[in-house]
């Protein structure tokens, strides 16, 4: 299979622009052999590669990324480890009872795995914190979300308290906000420190890690062959951990559905812009509704911070140009001083765009796609948690190490076949506007 399209990933990826420059890459230059082989160096990769070293000590494992390390998606969400149910297409996040439950399980369990890294690893509090999550309301309907998300956790059995509008003020300076839903569960990264951090912990383990080295062809010759421009892998056994681009790999062509997400950060804030503002260094909120606007207000490399997140676009091709992000970037400004008027002369510096994959059913593709390749794909908005799971399930499904957990995964369904293209387009977008206008000031 040819790759004839590579990743493209819009505006420069802010999280790992506060961090110090990296080191020069190592590019895959020569041919190499491997005893496994895994494409993809994001939450998803990192987790199986980690994995596979816990299961097969001595066996040589490379991993191969396109670009550096959190310069990809990795490096471009909102920082959530989220072990509750997160249903981007529902009003309050919540499914069934049964399902969430499942969910709610295999979340944590993708979050206990890279807390375990963490650790491993020593990242600081800074990279993988377990703090908890505030869903923010900054309407009287936001708030009757939170209330009927909080009937839901008590039927599942969950912990959670409810804020006024006095202690979100407290916490973050602005009146913007009605009340809030806090869930302890949720782990909160900086998302570039952390993949640079596991990153650099399994390269010192002995992993092989070739960055700027996508493969534009995998082939099987008895081994599969993964070639780059300057080299290629030969290994038994891959894992395919590229999310979307799965499609670009010839497999579920017709059934991922490929949607943006923006975020802009500010420039850091002077003492006397921190001193206008108020409130707790470090927290962040995601919406009361799910198309309404992540916050997260930092405090640490890079100084203090703000960051927005809003605005989904359904682009099939995985690409999207500059003109897009400058139209998002309004409505960042727009949702930033609306949050934020005593901070009305601070500017962004970076503007970001970020890839999601999602199928029609809200399920994960792990699973062996051909004899011996396995893929990690399909993290449906979650990527941070869903992604490490995946990683460290396809790696153990590789392995032949069976548990009840990669049972359950096992057993989900197949992502459901999209319409026709021109349909899926038309009405994927006219549902993201739809929900968009819906969600109001909560934008």
């Amino acid at each position: 299979m040819k790759v004839t399209r590579l990743p493209i990933d819009p505006g420069p990826a802010g999280w790992n622009r506060l961090l110090e420059a990296p080191s020069s890459a190592r590019v895959l230059e020569e041919d190499i052999t491997a005893d496994w082989l895994v494409i993809g160096a994001g939450f998803a990769g990192l987790a199986a590669a980690r994995r596979l070293s816990q299961l097969c000590k001595g066996d040589r494992i490379a991993v191969v990324e396109a670009a550096r390390v959190a310069d990809g998606p990795a490096g471009r969400n909102s920082g959530f480890m989220i072990d509750l149910p997160h249903d981007l297409a529902s009003t309050t996040y919540a499914g069934g009872l049964d399902a969430d439950r499942a969910q709610t399980a295999m979340n944590r369990h993708g979050i206990g795995f890279a807390r375990e890294a963490a650790e491993e690893y020593g990242l600081d509090a800074e990279a993988f914190t377990l703090s908890g999550k505030i869903n923010a309301a900054a309407t009287e309907k936001g708030h009757r979300h939170n209330l009927s998300y909080a009937a839901h956790l008590e039927a599942l059995g969950e912990a959670y308290e409810l804020r006024d509008a006095a202690q979100m003020r407290a916490m973050t300076g602005t009146g913007y906000y009605q009340s809030g839903l806090f869930t302890p569960g949720c782990a909160v990264i900086q998302p570039a420190k952390f993949v640079r951090g596991v990153a650099a912990g399994l390269v010192a383990q002995g992993v092989a890690l070739y960055e700027n080295s996508p493969v534009i062809e995998l082939s099987r010759d008895g081994d599969w062959v993964a070639r780059t421009a300057g080299g290629q892998i030969t290994a038994p056994k891959v894992i395919l951990a590229v999310n979307g681009h799965l499609a670009r790999f010839g497999h579920f062509t017709r059934h991922l559905m490929h949607v943006f997400t923006y975020a802009s950060m500010t420039r850091a804030l002077s003492a006397d812009e921190v001193a206008r503002l108020g409130g707790q260094p470090v927290w962040g909120v995601t919406s009361a509704d799910p198309m309404g606007t992540t916050v997260r207000r930092i405090s640490g490399q890079g100084g203090d911070r703000i960051t927005v997140r809003n605005r989904f676009t359904f682009d099939p091709s995985m690409e999207v140009d500059e003109a897009r992000i400058a139209a998002v970037a309004r409505d960042h400004d727009r949702s930033f001083a609306a949050r934020f008027p005593m901070l009305a002369d601070v500017g962004m510096e970076f503007r970001w765009g970020g890839r999601l994959c999602l199928s029609r059913n809200n399920v994960q593709i792990v699973r062996e796609v051909e004899p011996d390749l396995f893929a990690a794909c399909c993290q449906n908005g979650l990527g941070t948690a869903k992604g490490t799971l995946a990683g460290k399930l396809a790696a153990e499904l590789a392995c032949g190490e069976r548990s009840a957990m990669l049972d359950q995964m096992l057993a989900s369904d197949a992502p459901r076949k999209l319409p026709p293209a021109p349909l899926a387009a038309m009405g994927a977008r006219a549902y993201l506007r739809w929900q968009e206008r819906r969600a109001g000031r909560e934008l």
